[in-house]
């Protein structure tokens, strides 16, 4: 069922060859599967040994599939057939490349723009159920929705706290308000398991499952590729992967992730927090580049520091009956069932890690950005000056970029920063990531211009996944920051001393202040008005000729 398979040419394949069998030798596979919280060090231990239930999250999750399918009948019977999931990182990218991948509807809610939260709002309120999912309940984005869903409901006539499901971890303090509050379901997740590595649990199958997707099959799947990845054989797909990933000498640290010809739709995001998140800390860490397709510069032109990783359909025929291919191009192949091809992923990142020399459970700067902007928001607002005016556009920035008088300059000025063999540019947009979706193929065009890879992360959202590497990564990053105002009304958030719009400037600002605290080169640009993105658009894409 899993269909679980791996392939590697070039240096990639080289670094198979030259890691497999000692990762067999010294049992890796099985003390994964048996949980062995020292096998990424003594200073890892306690987090890793509070983080490994996922290697057995089948049987873990074995109740869910029939809770859920229960609940989404009830519901149906009640004429409500929307789901809304409020939540951010890992508890939203799993459900939504299960749904994508199903061709089943799910409303993704990841992010802070007036305008896409105001659309989730007030589009078929009164058959609408919101999954609210958060560890603790305290994560501020997922606590501002539910506020929000819970006073229009309530406006409509809805009685809300039949229409909110909670997913949490045991005794979390968001347990007990939705005990106290009365609402419809409460699921408590396994909390061995951390939120990247939760697609298996109830943070990915109860949204994904009230949505109509078959979370019984993903169970199955991954539990027949968990029996296969524990394996101490040199034939184990996670073992070969995870020493293409993290075992390349030197390591190829930026990860070209690309769909060619895989049935799994947006496996590359869930992907990408996965690598980031629990790779990118000490100063290394690998950087996932999801890319449109096979054309992209990083796939068609690869660089000499890119792996490329390509996820090819299940009977896509593959170089090296066991697993290792000739061909110098630094490339892997992998293909499987969506729940094999997490149990894969989740098991390759865990033994990267060990290549690495980090421990791939924890996330220690992803609270810095947090933390500013709780700061932000209890404190004053920010009130930096712009360096610059030019039409509806304000420039700031790093130093780096404080001599550009226009936005062509400003532009030009940051891409001056990639650094031609090491370097990356990231894009966040902090803005509506559906009304301007548009803006993403700015990617490409960056790519092509600079002759580097290029990242492009929609605001919050990358927050909990790309951002902790942009900071506990390498050093070789410059950032490039787009806000606006709001294209319409700020949206208020009920019992709240900000709105919506508030929240996600005090977000951007604080992302941008502590990349700047690392000495990492940025520009922020702010559009005053929306309308200015076609504009911001073309000076991006080097629309007047201009290259590096």
């Amino acid at each position: 069922m899993s269909g679980l398979s791996v392939s590697a040419t070039g240096a990639a394949a080289r670094a198979v060859s030259a890691h497999v069998t000692s990762l067999v030798a010294e049992r890796v596979a099985s003390r994964v599967a048996a949980q062995e919280a020292d096998l990424w060090g003594p200073a890892a231990a306690d987090e890793a040994g509070k983080r490994l239930g996922w290697v057995d999250v089948a049987s873990r999750s074995a109740d869910l599939p029939g809770r859920v399918a229960s609940l989404r009948e009830e519901l149906a019977a009640e004429g409500v057939d929307r789901v809304v999931l409020c939540g951010m990182g890992g508890s939203s990218l799993a459900p939504e490349v299960i749904t994508a991948t199903a061709g089943v509807p799910l409303v993704v809610l990841d992010g802070t723009d007036p305008g896409q939260v105001r659309r989730a709002l007030t589009e078929g309120l009164e058959r609408t159920v919101v999954v609210v999912s958060s560890k603790s309940g305290g994560t501020v984005e997922t606590d501002s929705q539910r506020r929000a869903f819970v006073e229009a409901m309530t406006a409509a006539g809805v009685d809300a706290a039949r229409r909110v499901v909670v997913v949490t971890d045991p005794g979390s303090p968001f347990a007990q308000m939705a005990r106290d509050e009365g609402y419809r379901a409460l699921f408590e997740a396994d909390p061995d398991v951390g939120g990247r590595y939760s697609a298996l649990t109830a943070f990915g199958l109860v949204p994904a499952g009230l949505a109509g997707a078959d979370v019984q099959q993903l169970l199955d799947e991954a539990a027949e590729a968990l029996e296969v990845l524990a394996a101490d054989d040199e034939g184990n797909p996670g073992l070969q992967l995870g020493a293409a990933l993290g075992g390349t000498d030197p390591l190829r640290d930026k990860l070209v992730l690309v769909e060619d010809g895989t049935p799994l739709s947006g496996f590359g995001a869930w992907a990408e927090q996965l690598v980031a998140e629990s790779t990118g800390k000490e100063g290394t860490g690998l950087l996932p580049v999801v890319v449109a397709g096979t054309g992209s510069p990083e796939v068609a032109s690869p660089t000499a520091d890119a792996l490329v990783v390509r996820l090819v359909a299940e009977d896509d025929d593959t170089d090296g009956a066991d697993g290792v291919g000739g061909g110098d191009a630094a490339e892997v192949r992998t293909s499987g069932s969506l729940g094999g091809q997490m149990a894969l992923w989740e098991t390759a990142v865990a033994v990267a890690g060990c290549l690495l020399g980090i421990n791939p459970f924890d996330q220690p700067d992803v609270e810095s950005a947090k933390q500013a902007t709780r700061e932000l928001l209890e404190g004053s607002p920010e009130t930096e000056e712009p360096l610059a005016v030019d039409g509806d556009v304000e420039i700031r920035g790093t130093s780096e970029v404080a001599g550009a008088a226009t936005l062509e300059e400003a532009v030009d000025a940051l891409l001056a920063q990639v650094d031609g063999d090491r370097g990356y540019l990231a894009v966040m947009a902090y803005l509506d990531r559906e009304a301007d979706a548009d803006l993403e193929g700015v990617r490409e065009d960056l790519a092509t211009r600079t002759g580097r890879p290029v990242t492009f992360g929609w605001g919050p959202r990358f927050l909990h996944s790309t951002g902790q590497y942009h900071k506990g990564g390498p050093a070789t990053g410059v950032y490039l920051q787009v806000t606006s105002e709001p294209a319409g009304e700020d949206l208020p958030i009920p019992d709240r001393p900000f709105t919506f719009g508030g929240l996600q400037r005090a977000q951007a600002a604080g992302d941008a202040a502590v990349l700047a605290d690392h000495g990492r080169p940025v520009l922020r640009l702010h559009l005053t008005d929306r309308s200015a993105l076609g504009r911001l658009r073309a000076v991006l894409a080097g629309a007047d000729g201009r290259t590096r």
